[in-house]
């Protein structure tokens, strides 16, 4: 099951000046975000510590450090994105086997239908689970099979991975073909059924198609700006107005695509956040992390499993550009429980408001979904 694709294993200038403040005038600085809820648009909770990937990926250590960490949701991939595996079948099993478990830890975790219940997550002290696709090959010609998933809980699905497949391009197809008639007929029905389209992953012409054809706003969970960083995983300014201006959302990752080098850091982060409020405004900026929270203990261990994955990835074609076993999927000082800590102080000592800081870290996402999910 895949529960995330590792569990298997005022800018640069204003940061540095900020790191040469006491840690205890930075600590100062930063908002107390313990009342925040704090929304992952893509991630996930395992343990990158171990090589294989247990039964029960939620380990005492997991909860405790995705506790620590103040996330209230992380919406996780499950189902069907590359491999050998028939793509509805995985898809329908990978839910159920969630349900399990979390059946199995109710006092930790609950899934995530609603705004209500992300709401109700923080109030219980819980972390919420929404439930993902990062690929829509599951859709088989039918996109009826939209509705069954709908029913089974998932609530937002991405057109796309990195290849094309049968309902338009991702970012590293050759063509940029855009979205397949096919691609319009499951848009039609993710919306009827309430479901948020995320673009993440998509070629620019697919984007652009999808959200015109869209009649929700619809999300690019995990991204960042390609005016700043020029890989294809990024997006565009067309792509992140056009999304904006259709009342959408931006999550930023921590992903080495941050930077040209692979070697992404904190300011990293920073830059594309700021890069992305100016063109979209800061009620559709917010962060989709595509990792996890749980510290890993042993980075040069860590990094011989990672080589091993890439190398995995690159024979079956669903690599991206800027995605290397030198590089690390996550960003080396913005990692662990700390990691959303650590941006909203970054955040303040740019000079963002508590309130701005509150809207990106989940607030923007609550006000994307409600519109979409409608509570």
């Amino acid at each position: 099951m895949m529960i995330d694709r590792r569990a298997i294993i005022a800018g640069a200038a204003g940061l540095a000046a900020t790191s040469l403040l006491p840690a205890a005038a930075r600590a100062a600085a930063a908002p107390d975000s313990r009342k925040w809820i704090i929304v992952n648009a893509l991630g996930g909770l395992a343990d990158p510590n171990l090589r294989d990937s247990p039964a029960d990926p939620f380990s005492p250590r997991v909860l405790a450090e995705a506790h620590a960490s103040g996330v209230t949701a992380i919406n996780c991939t499950f189902g069907y994105v590359a491999g050998p595996a028939e793509p509805f079948e995985k898809s329908v099993a990978d839910v159920a086997e969630m349900d399990m478990l979390l059946r199995r830890h109710p006092r930790d975790l609950m899934k995530i239908l609603s705004v209500a219940d992300i709401r109700r997550a923080k109030a219980e002290k819980k972390i919420g689970l929404i439930y993902g696709f990062q690929n829509g090959a599951m859709m088989g010609k039918d996109a009826a099979r939209v509705d069954v998933f709908a029913n089974l809980g998932v609530r937002i699905f991405q057109l796309t991975y990195n290849p094309a497949n049968a309902l338009g391009d991702g970012s590293m197809a050759p063509d940029n073909r855009g979205i397949t008639p096919f691609g319009r007929e499951v848009i039609a029905r993710l919306n009827a059924q309430k479901m948020i389209v995320d673009l993440s992953h998509s070629g620019e012409k697919t984007c652009l198609e999808a959200a015109r054809a869209s009649t929700a706003p619809i999300s690019i969970n995990h991204t960042a700006c390609r005016a700043v960083t020029d890989l294809p995983r990024n997006k565009t300014d067309a792509e992140l107005r056009l999304v904006a201006e259709k009342g959408g959302f931006i999550g930023i990752y921590f992903m080495p695509f941050l930077n040209i080098s692979g070697h992404a850091r904190a300011e990293d982060v920073v830059r594309h956040i700021d890069h992305a409020v100016n063109i979209c405004g800061e009620d559709h900026v917010g962060i989709g992390t595509d990792g996890l929270v749980t510290q890993i203990d042993d980075l040069d261990a860590y990094a011989a499993v990672l080589a091993k994955e890439i190398a995995e990835r690159r024979a079956a074609g669903i690599s991206a550009v800027g995605e290397r076993p030198d590089t690390y999927p996550f960003v080396v000082d913005l990692r662990g429980p700390d990691q959303f800590r650590k941006l909203i102080g970054l955040l303040a000592a740019k000079g963002y408001s508590s309130r701005r800081i509150e809207k990106i870290m989940g607030l923007n996402f609550l006000r994307h979904a409600e519109g979409v999910w409608g509570g």
